[in-house]
């Protein structure tokens, strides 16, 4: 899965490249300020064979203030087994069995994201995110529930595709789960073994402009 994902994100940028265009400029009135996106995980990862399926949901409403401030509604949930704090892509502990949780976190999140756009296409992004988690075991029972807030410091560049109707945004990101509750006990003695920030975490959102 991890491959298949690193394969579309280098085939989508080497194809575009050639299309690289500049943000709207600060007095431009005529882009189009609203906006419904994804992010291209929950494409492959969802359809990507795999024993980890995410069930992975986002949709991103956004709203350009100006040309170079815009702000972003995102729902989202997933589920994960493996501790946040291991890289999904460079960190090879990842989905090995010993560091498994005795089931699986489902997290249900509304996060709220202000990007500011310097140069061209270029932005940088916090992203700030609450989620309810619930807990469930191996045998599919939900044995408790948390809270955890889930922040996002991403760098990126925005490329407008068939005149700025669509567009995509290849990313890097580092994640910081700046708070969250006592984990069950199972979950929380392989949760302590990693950090609480990941460096270097792609991202790719896609978008339609309206």
């Amino acid at each position: 899965m991890k491959k298949n994902i690193g394969l579309v994100i280098l085939a989508l940028v080497m194809t575009s490249s050639f299309n690289l265009q500049a943000q709207y400029s600060r007095t431009d009135s005529t882009y189009k300020r609203w906006f419904v996106g994804t992010s291209l995980f929950v494409l492959v990862g969802n359809l990507a064979p795999t024993d980890n399926p995410p069930d992975f949901f986002q949709l991103n409403i956004g709203y350009r203030l100006t040309g170079r401030d815009v702000i972003t509604v995102e729902p989202k949930t997933w589920k994960y087994a493996w501790p946040n704090g291991i890289h999904p892509f460079l960190n090879n502990a990842y989905e090995k069995p010993e560091e498994k949780f005795p089931g699986y976190v489902r997290e249900y999140g509304l996060s709220l994201s202000y990007q500011r756009f310097f140069w061209k296409g270029l932005y940088a992004e916090l992203n700030v995110m609450p989620t309810l988690q619930d807990f469930v075991n191996d045998q599919g029972n939900k044995i408790d529930g948390g809270f955890q807030v889930f922040n996002t410091y991403r760098a990126g560049y925005h490329i407008k595709l068939f005149k700025d109707r669509f567009f995509f945004q290849p990313s890097i990101a580092i994640t910081h789960r700046a708070y969250h509750t006592r984990l069950p006990d199972g979950f929380k003695q392989l949760d302590d073994k990693w950090s609480k920030f990941i460096l270097g975490e792609p991202g790719l959102h896609v978008g339609f402009n309206f």
